[in-house]
């Protein structure tokens, strides 16, 4: 299963939801890895021809200070400088200020139209009055030109009065507009402030969230090298498939390892299951009856839940059973305690373990001729029994010392194990 995510590059959503946290990292760490190997495969038979670096680059030269080091001139803190909050006030100001001249300026031009306009239409008025009238047919043409002037000059002064109060209005008008911007912007800062300090508390919350990536990442590095390390030492190493060979040799079933052999005892009854007909295993179990298939045919003959020196299903062994199910039995136990049951996503099987306050689950790939945890441990069994044994004196994972120490028994004594033996 493992070697099948790491060709295709792809784990499918639903089996990756199976995954612990621990699980989850490391085989994202095992799949990077396995994309660096590709890249530097891919380069090392199709070489790039060098770029020949440019003798004359632009670029940038920092001001230094008398220290040596890069020139730095914070607002409000250099000698001679205002305080900084005197500086923003006086800033503020001057913007409250500028946008005040700017809207008074803005008036001015349509009061100056209006009083335009209505000044003209009060002199065309009086013109057509006088043609009305007919007053330079009455009078000689100097009084009627002399009283002319009289109006011309009463309406130019009557147009500046209108104008001073105008001016006035403006002034008024600009002065408190100022004031009210002032006010404004004041309320913008202190909004603003409020928003930068919820900004902050985010970019905090992503910063201790990308830490905490960082970290578990980190962890998964050092989890899969310990493994590693630890499985090299054990000789369990990579390739174990080719030299595992199974034979049977009077009633007894033989295991070997680079000259080890390991004995079991005579197999049960069950375990002599002999398909009728040859079946090939599709990539993930489809089905419940699959699945019994599958164990009947491949998995009773390495004893996959069997005491490892007995005919006796072993006591952590609870065959199909489901999540919550596996939850409800370990709700009341105390932390160490585990089961395991037959995985409905993979050719494999889960772990299920209680922790102080929770639960955690691992999946163990046997799609292959061994038993591994998918994605986290290196080391490569040659039974069920044999990796459970090893995990009670060894931790699943460095990060959450996971310890195999009771077991979780079933609820009955007759329980079927989801048809697994029938």
């Amino acid at each position: 299963m493992m070697q099948q995510i790491l060709q295709d590059m792809y784990i499918e959503p639903d089996l990756l939801a199976e995954l612990s946290e621990e699980q989850k990292q490391i085989l994202f760490y095992k799949i990077r890895e396995e994309q660096v190997r590709r890249w530097n495969e891919r380069e090392s038979r199709d070489p790039r021809p060098d770029v020949h670096k440019k003798s004359h680059r632009r670029g940038i030269q920092w001001l230094l200070g008398m220290d040596g080091e890069v020139w730095v001139w914070v607002l409000g803190e250099a000698p001679g400088d205002n305080p900084f909050e005197d500086i923003v006030e006086e800033l503020m100001k001057e913007r409250a200020m500028k946008l005040a001249q700017r809207e008074a300026q803005e008036l001015r031009r349509v009061k100056e139209a209006e009083i335009e306009q209505k000044f003209r239409d009060a002199m065309a008025k009086e013109k057509a009055r006088f043609v009305a009238e007919k007053w330079r047919e009455e009078t000689d043409d100097r009084k009627a030109a002399k009283q002319e002037d009289r109006i011309r000059e009463k309406l130019k002064k009557c147009e500046e009065e209108e104008r001073q109060r105008g001016e006035e209005e403006i002034r008024q008008m600009e002065e408190r507009r100022a004031k009210e911007l002032y006010i404004s912007l004041k309320q913008e800062e202190k909004r603003s402030e409020r928003d930068d300090k919820e900004w902050q508390e985010q970019l905090r919350r992503s910063k201790a969230a990308d830490e905490e990536m960082k970290c578990k990442a980190r962890r998964a590095r050092d989890e899969y090298k310990r493994q590693s390390l630890r499985a090299f030492k054990k000789g369990l190493v990579a390739g174990l498939s080719g030299l595992f060979y199974k034979t049977n040799l009077n009633g007894m079933g033989h295991n070997r390892l680079h000259g080890t052999v390991i004995e079991h005892p005579t197999l049960s009854a069950e375990a002599s299951y002999s398909p009728a007909a040859v079946w090939i295993r599709p990539p993930r179990p489809s089905s419940r009856e699959s699945i019994i298939r599958w164990f009947k045919e491949e998995q009773m003959s390495r004893r996959a839940g069997y005491e490892r020196s007995s005919n006796s299903i072993a006591p952590w062994f609870h065959g199909i059973i489901s999540r919550q199910e596996s939850e409800d039995l370990l709700m009341n136990t105390a932390e160490g305690c585990f089961l395991v049951r037959v995985s409905e996503r993979i050719w494999g099987y889960t772990l299920s373990y209680r922790t102080a306050s929770s639960f955690k689950h691992f999946l163990i790939d046997a799609s292959a001729d061994y038993y591994s945890f998918l994605g986290v441990d290196q080391n490569r069994h040659a039974t069920l029994a044999d990796l459970i044994d090893f995990h009670k004196e060894e931790v699943i994972t460095t990060s959450g010392g996971e310890l195999l120490q009771d077991s979780c028994r079933p609820r009955s004594s007759t329980a079927d194990y989801g048809g697994l033996f029938l």
